[in-house]
């Protein structure tokens, strides 16, 4: 796996390439600006980029943006953000493609290397990896009336990517509990059932974003 790195703190852009390294993913560049972001963003043997939010010169959203149009040129491309901040905005068109390969992960809570790497792997793989705060922003960005409290939760439980069986466990509720909810999510808004965890992921993700 071909990896890039964009992050303008030293210890972490360095600390990021060697767990990569020592994962067995190959990182081709490991830059700290958002031209050089560009710039390495153009290689078309690029497995995922791993990009912070605020790069140089300005320090706000040209991490972000850099990517989300390097999807707009190469569709599908995995990113996987690694961020201190939550930004709504991008993140939503970051996904509202709807093809996956995305993740939004905060910084101050990936606390487990193994898991990161995993991450990595999925996002990679063409899966969906999000943060609970990121998706916490995502569905309280719009109304969500005709829900109830329960399938609101149950709502951003699959918008992490979780299973029924995991939705279930954190819930303390039975399958055919989370089953009956989401049925009932699908039909409030709109969305086709499907039997795919990610796809399913990406067509609530694209109803936020709608």
């Amino acid at each position: 796996m071909r990896a890039l790195v964009a992050e303008d703190q030293a210890l972490l852009r360095v600390g990021l390439v060697r767990i990569l390294e020592i994962s067995g993913i190959r990182v081709t560049a490991a830059v700290q600006t958002a031209a050089e972001l560009e710039e390495a963003l153009t290689d078309e043997q690029l497995d995922i980029a791993i990009v912070d939010v605020r790069l140089p010169p300005t320090f706000t959203t040209e991490g972000l943006a850099a990517v989300v149009h390097a999807r707009t040129v190469r569709p599908g491309l995995p990113v996987l953000v690694l961020s201190q901040f939550v930004e709504p905005l991008y993140a939503r068109e970051l996904l509202a493609a709807g093809r996956g390969a995305v993740g939004y992960l905060l910084k101050d809570r990936v606390v487990d290397i193994d898991g990161f790497v995993a991450a990595v792997h999925q996002v990679a793989g063409g899966g969906t990896v999000l943060d609970p705060e990121v998706v916490a922003g995502l569905v309280s960005a719009r109304p969500l009336h005709r829900l109830t409290e329960r399938e609101r939760q149950v709502l951003t439980l699959m918008a992490e990517g979780r299973s029924n069986t995991a939705i279930a466990a954190r819930l303390f509720v039975t399958e055919k509990a989370v089953d009956k909810h989401i049925n009932n999510i699908f039909i409030k808004l709109d969305l086709p059932p499907t039997a795919d965890d990610n796809r399913r992921v990406l067509a609530v993700v694209a109803w936020l974003n709608a």
